[in-house]
């Protein structure tokens, strides 16, 4: 039965009846469809890829600023104090005689200061 399919269609071909070819891309998927793929990868970048960059930055430059003293919120809800700051890690002091030394990434936020308010 495929024999026959094939039989009847190589005919068809050999006439050149099977139209103009598609070209390229555009021709591949059709304008209105090319225009949606290309809308969502928009709508993709501004809803999901910009928005994470910019809190990515925002926490590098928080991180960078660290100083001894400042209150402090780790990534894994601990409470402490900014005792030293060194390269790549941390030192934060948690109660009066606990120092425990954490990524300086692990940092979550940095709280403000009761007696500036």
């Amino acid at each position: 039965m495929n024999m026959l399919v094939l039989a009847q269609a190589a005919p068809a071909a050999a006439e050149g009846g099977g139209g103009e070819q598609p070209a390229g891309l555009a021709g591949l998927l059709g304008s209105q469809q090319l225009m949606m793929i290309v809308l969502m990868v928009v709508v993709f970048y501004f809803l999901l890829i910009r928005p994470q960059q910019k809190r990515q930055k925002a926490h590098l430059q928080m991180v960078g600023a660290l100083k001894t003293g400042d209150r402090v919120v780790t990534t894994g809800g601990i409470h402490g104090v900014v005792a030293n700051v060194k390269d790549k890690t941390v030192i934060v002091k948690i109660a009066d005689t606990t120092k425990i030394e954490i990524d300086r990434g692990s940092i979550g936020t940095v709280l403000a200061d009761e007696t500036s308010s």
